[in-house]
C-alpha cells in the first residue's frame, strides 16, 4: 500500500513537487537452511514511468523514497534541463506508477537529445542520453576545496552508524551528500535505491532545488561538498558528481579506468576502498589534507580492516 501524496508548493520559479513516498521494503516468506519458514524484509522495487509534457521518456526502477527528486535529478544529469526553474511541476502517482513532468516552455530539441543512447555500467538505470563525455571539459570545480583526513574518517563513521534499508533488507545502494564547512562533516541527505545512479540522481535533484531556492533568496552558492557512495566510481558517477559541483567523492568500493581519467581531468578528489581507517586516494590527491597520525592511531586500535 502506498502512502498518500502531499504537495510542496514552492515560491517564485521553483517547480511544485508532490511527496509521493512509497514503502521502501516489503515482507516475504522465506525458507532457510534448516527448513524453517521465516518472514524477511526485501527492497520494494517498483517501476516509475516518466512523462515530460505528456510524452513518455523513460521507466526508472526505484524504491520510491524521493521520486520527485529522482526525476528532477535524472533530467538534469541527462542534460535535458539546466535549472530546476525550467519545470513547472513534477507529479508522482504510485497508483499508476507514473511521474508527470510539466515544463514551463518545453525542452528544446528533445527528440534530438534523446535519439542517441549510451549503454552504461549503471545498475537500475543502464543508459544515458547523448554522448557520455559531452560537456565534461566545461566542468569547473572550486579550486580551493579540500577534505582533511579527520573529516574523511568522520564521514565514513557517520555512514557506518546510519540506519538504513541495507541493514534491514540488503540489496540496495546508498549515496549521501556532506557539507565540509566546519571541522565535522554534516550529512545533508542520505538516499538508498536499487541502483547507485538512482540514488545519486535523487541527491542531484535535491541539490538543484536547494541551490535554486538559495539563489532566489540570498544568491548564496552551495558550500564545500563531499559525495559518498557504496558503489564503484565509474565514469558516469564521477561525471554526475562533477556536474553537481562536488570536488570530493568517497566510495566504499573502487574506481574504473575511465572514472579515474575523468577525475584527474576535472580535478575530482576520488577516494575509494574507504572503510574504518583505511582508504585509497586515486585522483587529485592535492585536495586531501593528510594527517598520518590518525591512521597510525587507528592501526594501534585494530581499526584498519
Amino acid at each position: 500500500m502506498t502512502m498518500p501524496a502531499t504537495t510542496v508548493h514552492n515560491a517564485h520559479h521553483l517547480p511544485t513537487l508532490t511527496r509521493a513516498k512509497a514503502p521502501l521494503t516489503c515482507e516475504v516468506e522465506v525458507l532457510n537452511e534448516h527448513g524453517e519458514r521465516l518472514s524477511m524484509s526485501i527492497p520494494a522495487e517498483r517501476p516509475l514511468t516518466v512523462y515530460v509534457d505528456k510524452r513518455e521518456l523513460v521507466t526508472l526502477m526505484t524504491l520510491g523514497a524521493h521520486p520527485e527528486l529522482l526525476v528532477l535529478g535524472y533530467l538534469r544529469n541527462q542534460r535535458l534541463i539546466s535549472h530546476a526553474s525550467q519545470l513547472e511541476s513534477i507529479t508522482v502517482d504510485w497508483d499508476v506508477g507514473a511521474a508527470a513532468v510539466k515544463t514551463r516552455d518545453g525542452i528544446n530539441d528533445l527528440d534530438e537529445k534523446t535519439a542517441r543512447r549510451v549503454v552504461t555500467t549503471g545498475c537500475g538505470q543502464g543508459s544515458v542520453f547523448g554522448g557520455l563525455m559531452d560537456e565534461v571539459d566545461q566542468l569547473e570545480l572550486p579550486a580551493e576545496a579540500c577534505i582533511t583526513q579527520r573529516q574523511l574518517y568522520s564521514l565514513i563513521n557517520t555512514i557506518r552508524l546510519q540506519e538504513s534499508t541495507y541493514k534491514s533488507a540488503g540489496s540496495v545502494h546508498a549515496c549521501a551528500m556532506f557539507s565540509l564547512v566546519g571541522d565535522e562533516p554534516e550529512m545533508l541527505l542520505f538516499v538508498e535505491d536499487v541502483g547507485r545512479h538512482n540514488a545519486i540522481d535523487t541527491i542531484a535533484g535535491w541539490l538543484w532545488m536547494s541551490i535554486a531556492a538559495s539563489q532566489e533568496t540570498s544568491g548564496a552558492a552551495a558550500p564545500g561538498l563531499a559525495f559518498y557512495t557504496t558503489g564503484r566510481l565509474t565514469s558516469e558517477m564521477v561525471i554526475k558528481s562533477a556536474q553537481m559541483g562536488v570536488p570530493v567523492v568517497v566510495s566504499r568500493s573502487g574506481i574504473t579506468q575511465m572514472g579515474h581519467q575523468i577525475a584527474q581531468s576535472v580535478g575530482v578528489c576520488a577516494i575509494g576502498r574507504a572503510t574504518n581507517k583505511r582508504f585509497v586516494c586515486y585522483a587529485s590527491a592535492e585536495r586531501l589534507l593528510l594527517e598520518p597520525g590518525l591512521a597510525q592511531a587507528g592501526a594501534a586500535m585494530g581499526l584498519t580492516t
